[in-house]
């Protein structure tokens, strides 16, 4: 059956150039996005209950721009004063040029890591003596734990924000040909609004192996991978299976 819709289960992109609208333009599909979870914030007052004082910490270890955006909110609500000689800790280039929107660069002690949290561990090890904040979110990857544990350093972990399942009741008519998912949580949040979804002729398109497995869990049938040999992204593996059901027959 040809793809002629496709519902991704994300913001929509902010650039022009996005690759999605490549797709769409190119093969004449109708290309939908909604984000089926997104992420609140945790209260100060929650964060206290954490037993988490920030004028206890030398440094924050910042794994997301979610991370950045709400450890400021929190400190803010906390009227606490950021000091200039707090030490960042970024995962990744792109969040350490993120960290630009709190604080002057130039002036401050940031020390980035190449992407995966394990490549920060030389930096964190290297200033060992220093009290570390990880403020995350309440589904944290288990290796920024195991890290940390296995470099012998004072941290604290602290849930600063959370991630929620969106409200899909108004998709409850809206049939796509394709669905993307990134998360696992994207497809909780899909059999959460509609416990009684059937598949049916619905392509499902999914990221990474737990996205996959959670997928496969709850009995769908996965018909678009990616990353996969040749296709590392998602708009990859989509043009790809689009290319081989819409062509004419």
């Amino acid at each position: 059956m040809k793809v002629k819709t496709i519902l991704v289960s994300q913001p929509e992109p902010k650039v022009e150039n996005s690759p999605y609208f490549e797709l769409q333009q190119k093969h004449k599909i109708k290309i939908d996005f909604r984000p089926f979870i997104h992420v609140e914030g945790v209260s100060a007052k929650e964060i206290r209950l954490q037993k988490v004082d920030l004028n206890n910490y030398s440094a924050i270890i910042l794994t997301s721009r979610n991370a950045v955006d709400h450890f400021f909110r929190v400190a803010e609500e906390m009227r606490y004063k950021v000091p200039e000689g707090l030490k960042y800790f970024c995962q990744s280039e792109a969040i350490a040029f993120y960290l630009q929107k709190y604080v002057v660069y130039r002036k401050r002690k940031i020390y980035v890591g190449a992407k995966d949290f394990a490549d920060m561990a030389p930096l964190i090890k290297k200033y060992k003596d220093e009290k570390f904040l990880l403020p995350a979110s309440d589904q944290l990857n288990a290796d920024a734990p195991q890290t940390l544990n296995n470099l012998k350093v004072d941290w604290t972990q602290a849930t600063f924000y959370r991630t929620v399942m969106s409200d899909l009741s108004d998709l409850a008519d809206v049939y796509y040909d394709v669905l993307a998912f990134f998360s696992p949580t994207g497809i909780k949040s899909l059999y959460k609004n509609f416990p009684d979804f059937q598949q049916n002729n619905t392509r499902i398109a999914v990221f990474g192996p737990t996205t996959q497995k959670e997928a496969l869990d709850h009995g769908l049938r996965v018909d678009i991978m990616a990353p996969a040999p040749g296709t590392p992204s998602m708009t990859m593996a989509l043009e790809k299976y689009i290319n081989e059901v819409n062509k004419a027959k």
